[in-house]
């Protein structure tokens, strides 16, 4: 799950890139409003962690821009206002959540699953299709009864081509979702992790639709 971190003070938004790494998120950190809207025109984030108080536009205001431009990605507020004005204004402008600082990241990891759920209309944590079952919260997969040997990345791949399953998603789709800035990678890697993916689920679960991309199916 890719997210968008939006945190002005360089110490904390490190800290919570690293922890949200360490729980299995691929994170890309802005410290401005205007990097944060840059960075939304160019790419699709699973969830957005805003932080209100920003140097150049305030988080509000960056809220109300990228609900204008319908974008639909799932907001939460992170902040060190605990106001109820604050709360009332930024649910009004379209956040899904608010969460004051300090915090416990287990925590802020539990609702920004929650908001994941929400946004794709499940109740359950876990993704199905048919014998296979990812829990994304867990970083647990099996088919049928066998638990598959991951790597992290093949882990997230699976858990991106199980969230759009039937849907083709194209090679740099996947390396967006992969990938957070400056994180090296060849041009082929996204390749590589989809050749070791096929293997250990089998060759059939993953289609290539030649010259498009790749989508989940469901076999028997």
């Amino acid at each position: 799950m890719k997210l968008l971190l939006v945190e002005d003070d360089a110490m904390l938004g490190a800290s919570m890139a690293k922890g949200l790494h360490l729980a299995g998120f691929t994170v890309d950190s802005v410290s401005k409003g205007e990097h944060a809207l840059n960075a939304l025109a160019e790419q699709t984030y699973d969830v957005i962690l805003l932080d209100i108080g920003l140097p150049d536009i305030n988080g509000l205001e960056v809220l109300h821009r990228i609900r204008n431009q319908n974008v639909k990605a799932p907001v939460m507020l992170v902040t060190a206002r605990g106001a109820v004005r604050d709360r009332v204004e930024g649910l009004n402008l379209g956040a899904d959540d608010y969460l004051a600082k300090p915090f416990d990241l287990d925590e802020l990891t539990a609702r920004i699953h929650a908001l994941a759920r929400r946004g794709s209309g499940r109740v359950q944590p876990q993704l199905e299709l048919g014998r296979l079952y990812v829990h994304p919260i867990e970083r647990v997969a099996r088919l049928g009864d066998v638990e598959l040997k991951l790597s992290p990345r093949e882990f997230d791949l699976l858990e991106i081509l199980l969230r759009q399953a039937g849907s083709v998603v194209s090679t740099k789709q996947l390396g967006q979702q992969l990938y957070a800035w400056g994180e090296e990678a060849s041009s082929n890697a996204v390749e590589v992790h989809l050749h070791h993916l096929r293997k250990k689920l089998g060759e059939p679960w993953i289609v290539n639709v030649r010259g498009v991309g790749y989508k989940l199916v469901q076999v028997a």
